[in-house]
């Protein structure tokens, strides 16, 4: 078979995909859903199909996506460009936009040089020196898109000193590496905090529904050891799943402090740049006890960069990836939202759960967190699978046996990890994935193994430690 452009491979892969969404899209539509709730889910399904395939880019995807899902009047105009301005899409696009400040700077070399003189022996040192950053600034930050705009740009600036870039093969994996790294960490950071992103005081309120008071203490009480321990083990099972290429480097360390003495003190860019850091981490940390925007602090930190010369316009106009990542996160955003609220995905969750009633709890346990998770395939947003799940989930589980306890954390701690599911899977994940270090296939592929990980640890390790200290 030819894999070429028009190849007999991608031509096979275009028949399966149109017979999925014409399948779909004309299957009878199942009692309790609307027709445009169905047809939705058609357009969305394949359009994630298609990525996985191979047929079609992300971008192209989603942009026939939502022609489609407009011109057949499944989504009026309004709701189908909607997500264009949520403050989320807006937060992600900003922060990729400000962190090139840190690059550009020399501000991302200086403190990447600092973590090889540090950490710079292997390949490994490093993933492990992301993984420990992102677990000691988490607990202050109630947002984890704007977490990884701080980890994105040290990740890149490690990525770029090391000799590793998007368009160089040989070298290209290195980079990678430690970009999904820094995806994996914000999922299982999150986890680990309460406070580490917005969605699980929002769990924690629906779980407070079936007489469960979750805080602060309690939260990391339970989700300590099993979180603690994927974070030992994932930089090496990563290592092993996606090898790096470039493993040990015995000389980095004292290169970089050499280096490090020749940059001599830092310039006027440098320090403005780490300044308006300073000035917006302070301010997202500050973001829930004083109702600050999220994404405002954000785009004020770019216009002060701009207006410091720190940035230009012809930088901006350097970022054309920038420009599709918005697009095609806006579109996916947008359907996952609708489907959402269509009432789709509660549909789809009271159907699944339901049919485990009746199931001895330890395996309604099981199969309600594992559905759960895979469920996320469907979601652009944790929060929105938070708020459209988490309580059926949960409901189900307490009717079937299951102690509320040991329900509640398991689906809180799962909203969390299973966001490196899919590229798309938080907003998070977005600024990485925009790097262009990782191919879609790659994603899929790590993103599911990790995952699968992450919940096995937490249905051996995480059970039996959450019966014991919760109960």
């Amino acid at each position: 078979m030819t894999t070429g452009a028009f190849g007999t491979s991608r031509i096979v892969k275009l028949v399966c995909l149109l017979v999925l969404f014409f399948g779909l899209w004309f299957t009878p539509v199942p009692a309790g859903l609307t027709p445009e709730a169905w047809h939705l889910f058609a357009v969305f399904a394949s359009a994630i199909v298609s990525v996985v395939l191979n047929v079609f880019p992300l971008f192209t995807s989603s942009l026939l996506a939502c022609g489609i899902v407009v011109l057949t009047n499944t989504l009026t105009p309004a709701k189908a460009y909607g997500a264009f301005g949520n403050a989320i899409v807006l937060l992600v696009v900003t922060a990729f936009l400000v962190s090139q400040s840190v690059v550009k700077s020399g501000l991302g070399k200086r403190i990447s040089l600092y973590v090889v003189s540090v950490f710079g022996k292997s390949t490994l040192g490093l993933a492990y020196s992301i993984f420990i950053t992102d677990t000691l600034i988490a607990p202050g930050f109630p947002s984890n898109t704007a977490r990884g705009g701080v980890l994105f740009p040290v990740i890149l600036a490690l990525a770029q000193n090391s000799g590793s870039t998007p368009d160089d093969e040989n070298k290209r994996r290195l980079g990678g590496y430690l970009m999904f790294c820094g995806m994996a960490s914000l999922a299982i950071t999150s986890a680990l905090w309460f406070t580490a992103t917005s969605g699980n005081p929002v769990g924690a309120g629906l779980a407070a529904e079936k007489g469960l008071k979750i805080d602060f203490g309690s939260w990391l009480l339970a989700s300590c050891v099993p979180c603690l321990v994927v974070i030992a083990l994932l930089p090496l099972l990563l290592y092993r799943l996606f090898p790096p290429g470039i493993t040990a480097t015995p000389e980095a360390p004292g290169r970089a402090r050499q280096e490090l003495r020749s940059m001599g003190p830092m310039s006027r860019h440098e320090w403005i740049t780490a300044i308006t850091f300073i000035v917006m981490i302070t301010g997202w940390v500050l973001a829930a006890p004083y109702k600050l925007n999220l994404t405002a602090i954000a785009i004020t930190g770019l216009a002060t960069l701009m207006i410091t010369g720190v940035l230009t316009l012809d930088d901006m106009h350097e970022q054309g990836g920038t420009l599709v990542t918005f697009v095609w996160l806006a579109v996916l955003f947008g359907m996952s939202g609708q489907l959402n609220e269509m009432g789709f995905m509660g549909y789809v969750g009271e159907r699944l759960a339901v049919g485990l009633e009746g199931l001895a709890w330890p395996a309604a346990y099981v199969a309600l967190l594992v559905i759960y998770v895979l469920l996320h395939f469907g979601f652009v947003s944790q929060n929105a699978q938070v708020l459209a799940l988490l309580g059926v989930f949960l409901d189900v589980g307490v009717k079937s046996g299951v102690p509320v306890h040991l329900m509640a954390f398991a689906l809180l701690f799962a909203s969390s990890y299973f966001s490196v599911i899919t590229p798309q899977g938080g907003s998070q994940n977005i600024i990485f994935v925009a790097s262009g270090y990782l191919k879609q296939s790659e994603l899929y592929r790590l993103g599911l193994l990790t995952t699968l990980f992450a919940t096995v640890v937490f249905l051996l390790i995480g059970t039996p430690w959450i019966l014991w200290v919760a109960g």
